[in-house]
């Protein structure tokens, strides 16, 4: 397995580095992979699936996530992983949606993960928040961008707790001050 993680990290960083990416690149990776590290719970197939979950990055897609779980899905086929590591893999990426509460526990730990940044000190909550306007800049015009980002950032802090894990549950707090206070500047 081993063999395989370093593997998948050398795949990916290419997909990582690519120009238009300021928030969704390797840091975004490490920084994930680091706060599952942290916690005591990142294991090989979240690793693997960390290294996936956001591989296409399309400011203008509305499938990057699928997109991303089918590429890295057969690159782990292609390397002769187990078909119910392939499968697993998939399921975790496509979690990262946000579309819908976890299933699993892994899945769970991915998506606290990977939305940790949002329960981030100020000052890198902002450096995030700048990110993101930067990867859609060219792409989406201010009003209509700060229409969309109102309507993500509001969804996150409808929701009754953004982190569903004990291993996430302190980062709520400021999770929610920094939503709020983003949403106040849009």
């Amino acid at each position: 397995m081993d063999a395989l993680l370093t593997a998948a990290e050398h795949y990916a960083r290419p997909f990582y580095a690519e120009a238009h990416r300021a928030y969704h690149n390797a840091a975004h990776v490490e920084a994930v992979l680091d706060a599952l590290r942290r916690r005591g719970v990142l294991s090989p197939t979240l690793a693997l699936a960390v290294w996936g979950h956001d591989l296409i990055y399309d400011p203008r897609a509305g499938d990057n996530e699928a997109r991303s779980a089918q590429v890295f899905g057969e690159w782990l086929t292609e390397q002769g992983a187990d078909a119910a590591l392939v499968a697993e893999v998939r399921t975790l990426i496509l979690a990262t949606q946000h579309k819908a509460l976890p299933a699993t526990r892994d899945e769970a730990l991915l998506v606290d993960a990977d939305l940790s940044v949002l329960g981030a000190a100020p000052a890198d909550f902002a450096a995030y928040d700048q990110a993101i306007r930067q990867e859609y800049r060219h792409v989406v015009p201010g009003p209509l961008y700060r229409l969309g980002r109102r309507k993500v950032l509001q969804s996150f802090l409808k929701r009754e707790r953004i982190f569903s894990t004990p291993e996430f549950a302190e980062l709520e707090a400021s999770a929610r001050a920094n939503l709020a206070g983003a949403v106040a500047k849009l």
